[in-house]
């Protein structure tokens, strides 16, 4: 921990510097940026969790409604296309 507490501190006073042709501090801040966004899809995967519990809790099919995000994600047509081959398939199983 305390070694990479110091290769920060040197990083910090010469921001410029080079390792094996790298650009530490860009690719720091790559790393960084990206580690951010991780942390806040995690949040919002909670968030979302707690919506379809709150879903559920209120007597909502979650997997229904998870399906009805699926739809409304596609273009009508793509929609349309595979609803008629599910109707399709499903008289030829005599469903």
């Amino acid at each position: 921990m305390q070694e990479a507490k110091a290769s920060r501190d040197r990083q910090a006073a010469d921001p410029e510097s080079e390792v094996g042709g790298i650009a530490a501090d860009r690719l720091r801040s790559i790393i960084e940026r990206v580690e951010r966004l991780e942390e806040e899809r995690k949040a919002l995967a909670g968030d979302i969790k707690d919506i379809f519990a709150e879903a559920k809790s209120a007597g909502f099919d979650v997997k229904v409604i998870r399906q009805i995000i699926s739809i409304r994600k596609k273009e009508p047509a793509e929609v349309e296309e595979q609803q008629s081959l599910l109707d399709l398939y499903m008289r030829a199983l005599g469903m």
